[in-house]
């Protein structure tokens, strides 16, 4: 086993890449902003990684296979889906950073090197394509990106700051963002913190409005050991008190946006419709989509290849969930069996359907076990089992729980004696070797 490493996120660890943008003047942080980006890469186990903004999860086909094409030649071959819709590169050494950023700006996904780290925007995945929700909202990811790169200041927003915009259908507006977009209509927006509704022409300005209030609020508050908050959720009566700032700032521009009672209304009622369904679905112009799931969220060189092959002229959208859909696909049933062809999950059957894991050894030094490998096992070995009703269950090698999602979940934990499996309510196993937690998981999972 190598070097104890400290664990992610510990500024210590950080890898500066040349040319690489400082904190901006006036920043109040009194700890430096650890996220990885793509100038400041992360240092783990099995090397260096990126993390690439992709707002909305919307990409090109050709950035897809451009990525893919650096993470085989600079990394370990892979790209890594995120919970925020993302993409990572790993497995990178430090001679690789200043050939990785040139890249990624010919790609088109560095538009602001101050901003990079601050770009993080969920979007719903499938508006504008299957003629649900109550508005297309893809221009307005698109213009909240851009506007939010032009404003010097928000550069100070730290990288785990998030955006969510919904097109009415609830799938982002149940996550866990900091500021939310709901659209109500084609000309109407929804926002929160402060349940504001507005013009969609001024739906930004407001967003932007409420993340400045957020910073000038965090200026007011620090914990006892003098660090700043991360997050809206991290001030004490944050939500209200941003709000408050935000509509003072919005009066001043002469913008109305009067907050309804309680500030909390604007997430009441929403059902996600998330995970997205898998396979074909009818586009309103008379094309199709494609929803895959990626085995563990990570992607291989040759099934980026199919999803670019397969998909239109609006690319691919990364969805929260770890999946992809392409878009504007002509032949669905032959594009469906490529991407089968691939290892790509494809139905509702699919295995992988639900199932995450964590980086786990040899990418993390903390993990206790090999889970991406071990998951890859037992989710073979129940590939049988019906995973659309089935909950979701998440590896972890260690005990910090690194990416696990929201909500009810099976929780496989590694530890020093095998792997502990419980269902978060009061129900723990112990269990070893794939046959045994096969049908543990396998369990839990079906409640």
């Amino acid at each position: 086993m190598g070097p104890s490493m400290p664990p992610p996120y510990d500024p210590a660890v950080l890898a500066p890449v040349e040319g690489a943008i400082p904190q901006p003047p006036g920043s109040s942080r009194t700890r430096p902003d650890a996220c990885p980006g793509a100038l400041t890469l992360h240092q783990a186990a099995d090397g260096l990684l990126a993390r690439i903004r992709v707002p909305g999860g919307v990409l090109s086909a050709t950035a897809l296979i451009g990525l893919a094409e650096l993470s085989a030649e600079l990394g370990d071959g892979r790209l890594e889906l995120t919970s925020r819709a993302n993409l990572q590169l790993r497995g990178l050494d430090a001679t690789a950073a200043t050939e990785l950023a040139t890249r990624l700006q010919t790609l088109g996904l560095l538009p602001s090197l101050a901003h990079e780290r601050v770009r993080n925007i969920l979007g719903s995945p499938l508006s504008g394509l299957d003629g649900l929700g109550q508005a297309d909202t893809i221009d307005l990811v698109q213009s909240l990106d851009r506007e939010l790169c032009a404003n010097v200041r928000l550069a100070e927003l730290p990288g785990r700051f998030l955006f969510g915009v919904d097109d009415g259908r609830g799938d982002i507006a149940a996550a866990a963002t900091d500021v939310t977009l709901i659209a109500i209509s084609a000309s109407k927006i929804r926002l929160w913190p402060g349940d504001f509704a507005v013009d969609a022409s001024h739906a930004v300005t407001v967003a932007l409005a409420l993340a400045e209030a957020f910073l000038d609020e965090r200026n007011t508050q620090t914990d006892p050991a003098g660090q700043a908050a991360w997050r809206i959720a991290d001030l004490v009566d944050g939500p209200r008190l941003v709000a408050r700032r935000a509509l003072h700032r919005l009066r001043a521009r002469g913008i109305q946006a009067l907050p309804s009672e309680p500030a909390l209304g604007v997430l009441a009622g929403f059902a996600p419709e998330a995970p997205l369904a898998l396979g074909v679905a009818e586009q309103r112009n008379g094309l199709h989509s494609l929803t895959v799931q990626i085995p563990l969220g990570r992607l291989l060189p040759e099934q980026a290849q199919v999803l670019a092959e397969i998909s239109g002229r609006r690319g691919i959208r990364i969805t929260p969930w770890r999946s992809i859909v392409a878009t504007d696909v002509a032949d669905p049933v032959t594009a469906a069996e490529s991407a089968h062809d691939a290892g790509l999950g494809t139905e509702d059957s699919s295995p992988w359907l639900g199932v995450t894991a964590c980086a786990g050894r040899p990418g993390c030094a903390k993990a206790l076990a090999d889970v991406q490998h071990d998951a890859r096992a037992v989710a073979m070995a129940t590939r049988t089992a019906a995973a659309s009703t089935s909950l979701p269950v998440h590896w972890s090698g260690c005990s910090r729980r690194c990416g696990r999602p929201a909500g009810a979940s099976v929780d496989v934990l590694a530890t020093a004696s095998g792997y502990q499996v419980s269902d978060g309510e009061g129900r723990t196993h112990q269990a070893a070797g794939v046959a045994e937690l096969a049908s543990t998981v396998e369990a839990l999972r079906r409640g």
